[in-house]
C-alpha cells in the first residue's frame, strides 16, 4: 500500500498538485518555446517569399541548368515549405545556421565575430541613456514648468526625433574631421588590428585583460562618437518616460503626506516616488536596450562599425539569405531574452509582483 504524505493524502494521488514554482518555470519555458517558434516561422517564411533566388546567389547567373537543378535539390527547395521549415528547425537544434554565401563561413561563426561589436555599442549607449536620462527626467519632473523642465523636454524631443544618420555625419564632421577630438570610423586603427587576442570579442575588455592600454584607449576613442549618437536616442526616450512616471507619482497623496510630516525632499523624491517608478523604468530600459541591439544599423553604417546590423544589411544586399535569417533569429532571441530578464527583475524590485 503506498505511503501517505504528511497531510494524510497520497503524494501521487488525485489531491496532489505540482509545486507552484515548477508550474511557473514550465509556463516560462513554454512561452519561450512558442515565441521562438513564431519568430523562426515568420523569419523563415519572409526569407522564402522574398523575390530572391537563393540558388542563383550561390551558383551565379552563368551556371548551367544541370548545376542549377543540383543545387536546387540540395537546398531542398523542391519540398513543401512546411517540410523546409521543419528541416531548418532541425538544423537550428544542432546549432547550424547554414553557410554564408558572402563570407563562405558558417553563419554561426560570423555572428559570433560580429555580434560582440553591436553588444558593446548598444550596452554603452544604454548606460549613457540610463545614467544621464533618468536624473534629467527626475529633475524635470521635480521642477515642472521651470527652465530645467523646458530644457529637458526640448533635448528629449530633439534627441528622439532627429535622424541618427544625420547626427552621425555631423558628429564625424565636427568632432573627428574638424576638431580631431576622437577617432573616426571603424572600431580600431588599422595598425592596432589583430594585436589583441579576441577572448570576448569586446575590444576594450580584451585589451584591458591583455594589458594593452594603448589599444584600450584607441578602441575607446573609436567608441565615443557612435555610442554617444546611439545613446542620444536612449537618453531622450528614457528621460521623457522618467519625467512622465515621476509626475504621476509626485501627484499622489503619499508624497504630500511625507512632505507634511517634514521628511527631507531628497527622501521623498528618491526614497519614495522614484522607488515606485522602478518597475516601469525596468521595462523602458529593457525595451530600449533591445531596440538598440536590433536597430543600430544606421549608426553602424555611418561609422563603419562591424556589428551584426551591418552584417545583416550587407548580407541582404548580397542575397545571402542564410546570413539574414541567422542574424535576424539571433537578434530576435536577444529581444525575447531581455524581456524575460525584465520580468525577473520586476520581482526583485517590487515584492508585490511576487
Amino acid at each position: 500500500m503506498p505511503e501517505a504524505s504528511a497531510n494524510g493524502r497520497n503524494a501521487a494521488g488525485p489531491g496532489w498538485a505540482p509545486p507552484a514554482f515548477l508550474v511557473k518555470v514550465a509556463g516560462v519555458l513554454l512561452s519561450l518555446a512558442l515565441t521562438f517558434l513564431g519568430l523562426t516561422a515568420i523569419t523563415f517564411v519572409i526569407g522564402r517569399v522574398m523575390p530572391v533566388d537563393p540558388v542563383l546567389a550561390i551558383v551565379g547567373d552563368r551556371a548551367s541548368d544541370e548545376v542549377y537543378q543540383q543545387v536546387y535539390l540540395q537546398l531542398g527547395l523542391d519540398k513543401p515549405i512546411i517540410v523546409q521549415y521543419l528541416l531548418y528547425l532541425g538544423q537550428l537544434a544542432e546549432g547550424d545556421l547554414g553557410t554564408s554565401i558572402m563570407t563562405a563561413q558558417p553563419v554561426a561563426e560570423d555572428i559570433a565575430r560580429f555580434f560582440p561589436a553591436t553588444l558593446e555599442l548598444a550596452t554603452v549607449a544604454t548606460l549613457l541613456g540610463v545614467f544621464v536620462g533618468v536624473p534629467l527626467g527626475v529633475f524635470a519632473a521635480v521642477h515642472q514648468g521651470r527652465w530645467i523642465d523646458h530644457v529637458v523636454r526640448v533635448v528629449a524631443l530633439l534627441g528622439y526625433s532627429a535622424p541618427i544618420f544625420w547626427l552621425g555625419l555631423v558628429a564625424l564632421l565636427v568632432f573627428y574631421a574638424k576638431l580631431g577630438w576622437v577617432a573616426g570610423p571603424g572600431r580600431l586603427d588599422v595598425y592596432f588590428d589583430g594585436i589583441v587576442e579576441p577572448r570576448s570579442g569586446i575590444l576594450m575588455l580584451d585589451a584591458a585583460l591583455s594589458g594593452d592600454w594603448d589599444i584600450f584607449h584607441n578602441a575607446l576613442s573609436h567608441l565615443i562618437l557612435p555610442a554617444s549618437i546611439l545613446g542620444t536616442f536612449a537618453l531622450a526616450y528614457i528621460a521623457r518616460m522618467t519625467r512622465s512616471f515621476m509626475l504621476d507619482q509626485l501627484s499622489q497623496e503619499y508624497v504630500l503626506t511625507a512632505r507634511v510630516k517634514g521628511m527631507p525632499e531628497y527622501k521623498v523624491i528618491w526614497g519614495h516616488a522614484f522607488r515606485n517608478v522602478l518597475v516601469q523604468l525596468i521595462t523602458i530600459v529593457g525595451l530600449t536596450y533591445a531596440s538598440l541591439l536590433e536597430g543600430s544599423v544606421l549608426t553602424e553604417t555611418v561609422f563603419s562599425w562591424p556589428g551584426i546590423g551591418q552584417y545583416i544589411t550587407n548580407s541582404l544586399f548580397n542575397n545571402d539569405m542564410n546570413a539574414v535569417l541567422g542574424g535576424t533569429i539571433v537578434v530576435g532571441a536577444c529581444f525575447v531574452g531581455i524581456n524575460m530578464l525584465s520580468d525577473l527583475l520586476y520581482k526583485l524590485v517590487d515584492p508585490r509582483v511576487r
